[in-house]
């Protein structure tokens, strides 16, 4: 006796459909995983920046802003007070950087100095809010030297290869560039750039800055 096993064919709609679902579990796994490590890493970055503040740490720090930082070094905190933005800032905008942090444009000042401070971030996950953002608006960028303040002057929309923007200056301003536009599918094809002036003081407590 034999037995005889049939297997029904499959349609080739359902073929379809089993691989745009397990494309889809797939995709949604590998975001996860890159959320869960943005968070962990924004999450100790700041603990371990507000304990170093605490320690009184800082005042051993009065060389932070005379030398260049290194790749990926932790520069401070950046937060746009109204759009309940916040997240750290590193040195550089490599890949690895802008996945977990804000990044520090390298050559460009640092905050506190007479320059141009640029920082650049994804527009779809830290600087997603910047769609909100409005002239007038405080931004405030806190280092181990000190905290400083910026207020938003102009919000303008640049082609990729415009570096205008990033341009050095004698006055202490502040850049923040992302993608555009926000919700754009894919590569996008243009640049939001924020212009914002440090207000006064132009030195704050915890460092001597120049």
């Amino acid at each position: 006796m034999r037995l005889r096993i049939i297997v029904a064919p499959i349609a080739p709609r359902a073929v379809v459909r089993y691989l745009f679902l397990s494309l889809g579990i797939a995709c949604l796994g590998l975001y996860s995983y890159d959320y869960v490590e943005r968070v962990l890493y924004q999450t100790y970055e700041s603990r371990e920046f507000d304990r170093t503040l605490d320690r009184g740490a800082a005042a051993r720090m009065a060389s932070h802003l005379s030398r260049r930082p290194s790749p990926t070094e932790l520069i401070g905190r950046l937060s746009v007070p109204r759009l309940k933005l916040s997240a750290m800032v590193r040195e550089g905008v490599d890949r690895k950087t802008l996945k977990l942090a804000i990044g520090h444009i390298p050559a460009t000042a640092l905050p506190g100095q007479a320059g141009n401070v640029g920082v650049a971030g994804h527009r779809d996950t830290f600087f997603r809010g910047l769609k909100d953002l409005k002239t007038g608006d405080e931004i405030q960028f806190s280092t181990l030297s000190g905290d400083f303040q910026y207020q938003v002057e102009s919000l303008t929309i640049v082609q990729p290869d415009n570096a205008g923007a990033l341009a050095p200056t004698s006055d202490h301003v502040l850049t923040m560039v992302t993608c555009y536009p926000f919700y754009y599918v894919g590569d996008a094809p243009q640049r939001f750039v924020v212009r914002a002036r440090q207000t006064p003081p132009q030195t704050l407590a915890r460092s001597s800055v120049k």
